[in-house]
């Protein structure tokens, strides 16, 4: 049971009371931000905690056991600590994020709510709605190894070990054209085959997205210049000279494994397994029923 301090309780017991939400957020890079539902700025344990206009929060949920719980937090773009280019960036993404119940008349007297940390972030029309996860979130997310064809390991971890240093799998280039935040030709990676780096991680080293990162589409060659598609559009403005490097990509298949990298014996996934069509056919005449490898 929560145990809530004596001069809030009393204060709940009145006939009236004076209570709002603040939300005080810490970043992954120690960055920390306050926020209130309230119509004034509050200040305590030396954070300012911002009125922002139309910033409100849904009903949260609280489960029994290990259930896991949340609410949501919307809002408009208003605060100049809270950009839609820092959201789409992915600064906040997982970071911690405490609710508090204050009375705004004396901010001394509150109760923390809920920790938790900011789940999927969804930005449109210059508003923003924050998932809020609770601690309990993370016991919904798969562990273990998954059977399955494709490889469960991720390209240059520790299971898959191909090292992504290789120049073989490194390239580094810079912007020639940009048709948007997705789609630009450039330089630096002539020597690489069409496709080497689809699927694989583009890092800006210079330009307006600099420490940014995106994943590649697609990699072409349009009449003999290199040309790269982004799956999502970088925030910042792609300007001819803008350096990059980018690392080779991976579907995940045996084949890839074993002809691009020469890591078959470090493949993490079981490209025999039987798929559905196998496990429901039936045995026909000619049909492959020894007993053998599939």
């Amino acid at each position: 049971m929560r145990a809530i301090p004596d001069g809030l309780a009393a204060h709940l017991s009145g006939d009236a009371s004076t209570t709002c939400h603040a939300w005080r957020l810490q970043r992954k890079d120690g960055v920390v931000l306050g926020f209130t539902d309230h119509d004034r700025d509050l200040v305590f344990d030396g954070v300012t905690f911002e009125a922002a206009t139309g910033f409100s929060a849904s009903e949260a949920s609280a489960e029994t056991c290990m259930v896991t719980g949340g609410m949501e937090v919307a809002g408009a773009l208003v605060s100049d600590r809270l950009s839609e280019a820092e959201l789409a960036a992915g600064a906040f993404d997982h970071a911690r994020i405490e609710t508090f119940l204050v009375n705004w008349s004396a901010p001394e007297e509150r109760l923390l709510l809920r920790v938790g940390h900011i789940g999927e972030v969804l930005r449109e029309d210059g508003a923003f709605r924050v998932e809020i996860r609770g601690l309990a979130a993370g016991l919904d997310e798969p562990l273990g190894r998954v059977f399955r064809a494709p490889c469960d390991a991720d390209l240059g971890d520790f299971k898959c070990r191909v090292d992504l240093d290789d120049p073989a799998f490194h390239g580094s280039g810079v912007v020639v054209t940009a048709s948007d935040g997705r789609r630009i030709t450039v330089s630096g990676l002539e020597a690489f085959a069409a496709g080497w780096f689809e699927r694989g991680t583009l890092a800006w080293t210079s330009g307006a997205n600099e420490g940014r990162s995106a994943v590649v589409k697609s990699q072409r060659d349009v009449a003999g210049t290199p040309t790269i598609e982004l799956w999502n559009a970088m925030t910042g403005v792609l300007e001819p000279g803008d350096g990059f490097t980018v690392t080779a990509g991976c579907d995940k298949r045996f084949e890839t494994c074993r002809e691009k990298f020469g890591n078959g014996l470090n493949f993490c996934g079981f490209p025999h397994m039987p798929g559905n069509d196998f496990a429901l056919g039936y045995a026909r005449n000619g049909g492959r029923n020894n007993g053998g490898k599939l």
